[in-house]
């Protein structure tokens, strides 16, 4: 299998149709998009029991840190070729159908077959304050898990980014990243 993980968006929904949105670092096999949820998720609940999925391609990085700290309800549209929704500010989306269920008892590996893509909108490239807001957002995906003096210096190596480069999207996820990080020192403390 490829190691090398491309970060995404992933959106699924439920049997009875209720939207989830996801972050979600994937791997391209051979034609086949390849997810490897965490047990238990919403993510992997829904491609279970619908067998679909999209993939969204943004740049909008509101989005990655939007759902990292309860900030899941963005526009979507109704997919094309499956039941499924993507999101409005996807650049390219591909609808995906679930092939290979490979079970275990922590990271299941899904293999699902591309059914339908599209673009939308022009990529322009990246800035590095969207790159550091999705590392930002994967850092505090993991804040029970890493020790604060870790946290502390990457938040800090990233603000370099953001200072540098960042627009109005970016400064605004930025900020919730950082809300989050003081959340839960603040629990913490509390403890």
């Amino acid at each position: 299998m490829n190691d090398q993980i491309f970060e995404t968006v992933v959106t699924t929904q439920s049997p009875e149709g209720v939207a989830h949105i996801a972050p979600m670092g994937v791997r391209y096999q051979a034609g086949r998009v390849v997810l490897m949820p965490f047990k238990p998720s919403t993510t992997l609940a829904n491609i279970v029991a619908t067998r679909h999925a999209v993939l969204n391609l943004i740049t909008d990085t509101r989005v990655f840190a939007g759902c990292v700290t309860g900030r899941r309800q963005w526009p979507l549209l109704q997919a094309e070729r499956i039941a499924g929704q993507r999101l409005a500010c996807a650049l390219h989306h591909v609808e995906l159908q679930l092939e290979e269920h490979g079970d275990d008892p922590q990271r299941p590996v899904l293999r699902l077959a591309r059914v339908h893509e599209a673009s939308h909108a022009p990529f322009m490239g990246l800035n590095r304050a969207q790159a550091a807001v999705v590392e930002g957002a994967v850092l505090v995906s993991r804040l029970h898990m890493l020790a604060p003096e870790k946290i502390d210096a990457e938040m800090a190596y990233l603000q370099i980014a953001i200072d540098k480069t960042a627009g109005a999207g970016e400064h605004e996820a930025w900020g919730w990243l950082q809300q989050a990080v003081a959340a839960h020192r603040e629990k913490a403390g509390s403890r």
